[in-house]
């Protein structure tokens, strides 16, 4: 069962269409994560379903009542702002039950839920505390407390660890998906980190221009784009789209021309699927190379097109070195030039 659904949804302000028909389930006790760059339009989405702004057109539906046009708190949801939007003058235990002692929860009652809250999270010795003098991750797990106080199943969070430093990201999401999983919390979570995305989520809606790119796993996105957009943009380092020049196709002969029944199209491969050649391969020459620890990251040009590659451990090539560059046809992705639309494999075959 689904617990939220959003069905022909459209979001305009005057004359400019911010968001064009979205369309997407999140089922219960699932993590669903709206990735994309800035502008896309996730976040708009994001406040649609909490009752910040109100769809132009279309309907939502929480727990299978019609939420479209209802204010948050008849919502039955909370929702985790990226500032944390903590209250500076009270403390954390008066932070955490905050919105419990606005719907006039009786005392005990509020009392038991931030015992459970503060056990779980780690705040228990921090109660006391005010927000000026917990670190980020601390005022996170507040910010995250007095969501779990409310007792919903809904949560939306919005690019809630954005003002942490990596590691403490890395950390904080695990901790996010951990206690999502344990409470069995429905919840939908916006990000432009594509890794953050990729580690955390049951299912990925990738939006760009305001509707929706792509939607699936992310191991589905990441090993089946659709576009050439879901293809640059999941993966790290990103997948190399090139366009199929001279060199390109004098290498790789299975590839198709473009006739009339096949379009011009783009070549993708991502840079773990390409290998140094010893003899045949397409020419190139190192522009840069980054040490990664565990990888090296290579940057070639080839003609007008920059290609990325990555090797294990570190390399001895530097900038200037000439190279050949083998591209394995079992991992290359085919989108149409115009529309970056992904071209499915019976409209092409590889013979080598």
């Amino acid at each position: 069962m689904s617990s939220i659904i959003l069905k022909d949804v459209c979001k305009s302000w005057d004359s400019t269409q911010v968001l064009k028909n979205i369309n997407f389930e999140c089922e219960n006790g699932k993590l669903l994560v709206l990735l994309g760059p800035s502008g896309c339009g996730k976040s708009t989405t994001l406040r649609l379903i909490a009752g910040l702004e109100t769809p132009t057109s279309g309907s939502i539906r929480i727990e299978n009542r019609d939420v479209s046009n209802l204010p948050p708190v008849k919502r039955n949801i909370s929702m985790v702002f990226q500032n944390y939007a903590l209250f500076p003058h009270l403390t954390v235990a008066e932070n955490i039950i905050f919105g419990l002692k606005a719907r006039k929860i009786p005392k005990k009652e509020q009392k038991k839920r931030l015992q459970n809250a503060a056990e779980l999270l780690g705040l228990s010795d921090l109660l006391q505390r005010r927000p000026s003098q917990l670190s980020g991750g601390q005022r996170q797990r507040v910010a995250l407390g007095r969501s779990i106080v409310a007792q919903v199943s809904v949560c939306l969070m919005d690019e809630p660890l954005s003002n942490l430093d990596a590691k403490l990201r890395q950390e904080m999401r695990q901790e996010i998906r951990s206690l999502q999983q344990r409470l069995k919390m429905t919840m939908i979570y916006v990000t432009h980190d594509q890794v953050e995305a990729m580690t955390i989520a049951d299912k990925i809606i990738l939006m760009k221009d305001g509707v929706i790119e792509q939607h699936g796993t992310p191991e589905g996105l990441y090993n089946k784009p659709a576009t050439a957009f879901t293809g640059n943009f999941i993966g790290n380092p990103p997948m190399n789209i090139l366009t199929p020049d001279p060199q390109i196709m004098a290498a790789f002969p299975f590839l198709p021309l473009a006739t009339d029944s096949m379009t011009p199209y783009l070549l993708g491969i991502r840079p773990e699927n390409i290998e140094i050649a010893k003899i045949s391969g397409i020419e190139s020459v190192v522009l840069a190379t980054e040490y990664l620890g565990a990888d090296s990251l290579i940057v070639c040009r080839s003609g007008e097109q920059t290609i990325t590659l990555t090797v294990k451990g570190k390399t001895n090539l530097t900038a200037g070195d000439l190279l050949r560059l083998n591209l394995k046809p079992e991992h290359m992705h085919l989108f149409d030039r115009d529309s970056g639309i992904r071209l499915e494999n019976s409209k092409w075959e590889t013979t080598s």
